[in-house]
């Protein structure tokens, strides 16, 4: 059974710094393209950032590039995602899931297959 989890969320300050991670078990971690996506209330999931399967092609959505960085740790099987220069329209439940078998990088969430719970991240004014 194919289990994702996310944990590192909180609550930071405008401007501050986070980093959330993403662990998996039930597959081989190095095989897989992974990616974030978020939701806010009210408002649709969104893609954040992935990364292929080899780890040499990542993603970012136009609203985190230059401030969020995505890495992939095979041998600790951890996703990452560091989150700087936080802004209050970051605050959401923050999602890792995995994509496909030697996939690409991919912002389309048709892409993925296995979603974790997520975490929450709140961003103050």
């Amino acid at each position: 059974q194919v289990q994702v989890a996310e944990s590192g969320g909180g609550l930071v300050q405008t401007g501050g710094s986070l980093i959330i991670s993403c662990t998996t078990s039930g597959l081989t971690f190095d095989d897989f393209s992974m990616g974030w996506f978020r939701q806010a209330p009210g408002k649709e999931r969104e893609a954040v950032s992935s990364i292929g399967w080899s780890g040499h092609t990542k993603l970012y959505s136009d609203s985190v590039k230059g401030r969020f960085t995505l890495s992939r740790h095979n041998a600790e099987k951890i996703l990452y995602l560091h989150m700087k220069d936080l802004k209050p329209e970051d605050t959401a439940i923050y999602y890792c899931a995995i994509g496909k078998i030697y996939g690409p990088a991919s912002l389309d969430r048709r892409h993925f297959d296995y979603w974790g719970r997520g975490t929450q991240v709140n961003v103050s004014a």
